[in-house]
């Protein structure tokens, strides 16, 4: 599914660099499915930064093909990209513009880091215009996904741990079986002692174990 960014002008009282209380509208970006959901997004990302009262003056379907941040950037720049394609039944060359968002520092470097995008295009291009956006910031989507992979991913590994620990208790119990030993039912209730610590306390050094039933 394509990202489809929103523009959302957001009017709030602002102190200025000389300390005096103005009040702004400024545009934001966030990544939206609707109006309603940009309307929703961008009330409780502008709530985490502004304490006194705001107001959502406009939200429209903002014009950018792709947003593209880079680190140690604190400004936002609109790079025009004009890609050329041909015509093979005519022969003509034929030119479409889209628009790219993309932080820099200054102009120069927003050339740069438009050149840098667009190095694996497969289409001829060139960057007719830049310029600096007043887009002060951009809030992406986040689904929280990725944090759960990486909770869930050391109890895996845990669970895995246990299990191999539960085979091996099981087969010394198995062998010890077979082997007829007198003191059958005394070995099996340790080893069940031993396979019912392992399980409740989720131990996942093997070695410890068994070391434990090489002395039963």
């Amino acid at each position: 599914m394509s990202t489809t960014w929103y523009e959302c002008k957001v009017k709030y009282r602002k102190i200025d660099e000389s300390g005096v209380q103005k009040v702004t509208t400024e545009p934001y970006l966030v990544d939206a499915l609707s109006y309603t959901e940009a309307e929703t997004r961008i009330n409780e990302e502008m709530s985490a930064y502004i304490s006194e009262e705001f107001k959502i003056t406009n939200i429209k379907i903002a014009n950018f093909a792709e947003i593209h941040p880079f680190d140690n950037s604190d400004r936002w720049f609109k790079s025009k990209v004009a890609l050329v394609s041909y015509d093979e039944e005519s022969g003509k060359e034929r030119k479409s513009s889209m628009y790219l968002l993309v932080q820099a520092n200054d102009v120069k470097e927003a050339y740069d880091n438009t050149i840098s995008v667009m190095k694996d295009s497969v289409s001829d291009y060139t960057v007719p215009a830049i310029s600096e956006s007043p887009i002060m910031d951009v809030f992406p989507y986040f689904s929280g996904e990725e944090e759960q992979f990486e909770t869930a991913q050391p109890i895996a590994v845990a669970s895995s741990s246990q299990e191999e620990v539960s085979e091996e208790v099981d087969t010394v119990e198995e062998k010890l079986l077979e082997e007829g030993s007198p003191v059958q039912e005394e070995v099996s209730e340790e080893v069940d002692a031993v396979e019912e610590e392992v399980l409740e306390e989720g131990n996942p050094f093997q070695e410890e174990i068994s070391e434990e039933l090489e002395d039963i």
